[in-house]
Parts: structure tokens; C-alpha cells; sequence
């Protein structure tokens, strides 16, 4: 599912138009963002969590050459599944 095909469906269901569907699903994801940016977590019950995992500085192999480079550490962006959608997918 995309970002438009979400705001189609907030529009139909809540009788709102494209344009302001599409403003409230882009208001949502920007403060899960913003959140994320600030390294705080964004919990969303029966969903699941969003975290900023931290990757340590450390070193690796250039596979054409086998030359050694060193890979700086790093931010990336974690979701870990709620227990609730957990079962419903299994």
C-alpha cells in the first residue's frame, strides 16, 4: 500500500477530500520523523514500535579489490512488530 492509496482510503472513509487525506497521512509520517530525528521512539499499540538503532564504527572488505575500508558509524531507522499484529500474520 502506498502513501496515496492510504490517503484514498482515509478520504472515502472519513469523507474527506484526497487533498486532506493526503495532508493528514504526510502530517503523521513527518512527526514520526521528527520524532525518530530527536532519537526518541514512536509506539503505536497493537502495531508496533519505531526505534533509532545505533551501528558502531568498523571495518570491512571492498569486494571487487579485497581492500580493507573503514565504515563510519551510523543511524538507521528499527520497527519491531507488536505481539498483537504478530498473530494475526501468523
Amino acid at each position: 500500500m502506498s502513501k496515496k492509496e492510504l490517503a484514498e482510503l482515509i478520504a472515502g472513509q472519513f469523507n474527506l477530500s484526497k487533498s486532506q487525506a493526503g495532508e493528514v497521512v504526510d502530517f503523521a509520517f513527518d512527526k514520526i520523523k521528527e520524532t525518530l530525528v530527536k532519537g526518541n521512539e514512536v509506539a503505536i499499540a497493537g502495531f508496533g514500535k519505531f526505534a533509532v538503532s545505533e551501528r558502531a564504527a568498523r571495518e570491512g572488505r571492498n569486494p571487487a579489490t579485497g581492500e580493507t575500508i573503514k565504515i563510519p558509524a551510523s543511524k538507521a531507522a528499527k520497527f519491531k512488530v507488536a505481539k498483537q499484529l504478530k498473530d494475526q500474520l501468523n
